[in-house]
């Protein structure tokens, strides 16, 4: 761009080009919130559609980026916001790359906002028919409740009204197994020796979940401490040592069922 065409701005504090003042302002010599950028804005665009040629686009492109930078740093100095710890949190830092980034993003977020616009003026003018069709129209209408009888509501009402259906168990299968039964199975077999293996405990057992639920008994009699588990190494035998007294104890009922 020639100088004759530069952008120049007048204002109270500052007479000139306008990339002049922007440096300024960048360098902190003077302040921002001094200047009215929605006034500058308003003039350039209204010098860019009188003008024939217009602001060619490098520097319609430069001046839509620092005045991004300008607005942010406005509402940097007008609302309270935590110190910038680093040198690239500084707005007079930014990057020409970020600034043009954020004039693309702000473009965006205007050519929505159009659009939304435009969609709710749209919408406004809508509202919702409330009244029914004219007397002359009334028989072009299907009724609705023609083919409604009584026999069909209360065949409906049957089936609404209805009691739900008895869930199908059939394929869950049936515990038969209780913690209270494997207590006192494990406390009977450790009754007559000090010491026994877990596989001598579990001598009997058919199914799965009586192994399982033996070895829940066994935890539940180390954590009231009655007996002792020892095992040498990972996946061997597990010993089971009885620490409580020779007389056997009716477990409690109220135990959970496996």
């Amino acid at each position: 761009m020639t100088p004759s065409i530069e952008f120049a701005v007048e204002l109270p504090l500052f007479s000139g080009p306008f990339r002049l003042l922007a440096e300024m302002i960048l360098d902190q010599r003077m302040d921002v919130c001094d200047i009215p950028v929605a006034r500058i804005t308003d003039r350039f665009l209204r010098e860019g559609l009188e003008r024939i040629e217009g602001w060619p686009l490098e520097e319609a492109t430069w001046f839509v980026a620092i005045s991004t930078v300008l607005l942010e740093l406005k509402v940097g100095r007008l609302l309270p916001r935590p110190a910038a710890t680093v040198e690239e949190e500084l707005l007079g830092g930014a990057q020409p790359d970020l600034i043009y980034a954020r004039s693309l993003e702000l473009g965006a977020f205007r050519e929505v906002a159009g659009w939304v616009s435009e969609r709710l003026a749209a919408a406004s003018r809508m509202v919702p028919r409330t009244a029914g069709p004219p007397s002359q129209f009334a028989h072009l209408y299907p009724d609705v409740m023609e083919k409604v009888t009584p026999e069909l509501l209360r065949a409906v009402a049957a089936e609404v009204l209805a009691p739900a259906k008895d869930i199908d168990l059939s394929h869950v299968t049936p515990i038969r197994v209780s913690l209270a039964e494997a207590l006192m199975a494990v406390q009977e077999r450790l009754a007559g020796r000090s010491e026994a293996r877990f596989r001598e405990l579990i001598e009997g057992c058919r199914e799965r979940i009586e192994v399982v639920v033996r070895f829940l008994a066994l935890l539940e009699l180390h954590r009231e401490g009655k007996v002792e588990l020892i095992q040498a190494k990972v996946f061997g035998d597990i010993n089971v040592r009885w620490q409580g007294s020779t007389e056997v104890e009716t477990p409690r009922r109220e135990g959970v069922e496996a």
